[in-house]
């Protein structure tokens, strides 16, 4: 069966242990997580956890309607569409050589990204963008050596009409 990356959001009270029965639900079943982003939204009673998946649309469906009968989960959508916004903002140290500080601050700034810290033989910066421009970004930074990663998982939001 084909299988895809979705994108599932959902509204949950901001309680210990709500992440670790989500996590378990994938987990017991079989189910990968592939990136995971929590944290409380403008009401500090609700937490918003956005997860990342690769699986099939029946078991989409099945994990979705699991999901929807823990106790702690308030909405659960899929954000997988165009109609949302997804974001995920990525730390990068990359190796620079000085014949190479030029290049690598232009790719840089093509992206969007913020130099945080310039070493004789490093930068560290910031770049924000959908899951696809973060990967067309490292692609074009691998030549030079990637030295650390840190990426926040996807974020997503749906349009407001």
């Amino acid at each position: 069966m084909e299988t895809r990356k979705y994108t599932l959001t959902m509204l949950v009270d901001n309680e210990p242990g709500v992440t670790a029965r989500i996590t378990g639900l994938f987990a017991g079943r079989g189910y990968n997580i592939e990136t995971i982003c929590g944290a409380p939204t403008a009401n500090p009673k609700m937490s918003r956890i956005t997860i990342t998946t690769l699986t099939s649309p029946p078991l989409l469906a099945q994990c979705m309607k699991q999901i929807q009968r823990l106790v702690n989960v308030i909405k659960l959508r899929d954000m997988t569409g165009e109609e949302a916004i997804k974001r995920e903002m990525a730390l990068i140290c990359v190796k620079t050589r000085p014949k190479d500080q030029k290049k690598i601050e232009t790719i840089i700034s093509d992206f969007q990204g913020r130099i945080l810290d310039k070493g004789q033989q490093h930068f560290i910066f910031e770049v924000i963008g959908d899951e696809l421009t973060v990967d067309a970004l490292l692609d074009q930074l691998a030549p030079f050596g990637i030295k650390k990663l840190a990426r926040s998982g996807v974020l997503a939001l749906y349009r407001e009409p």
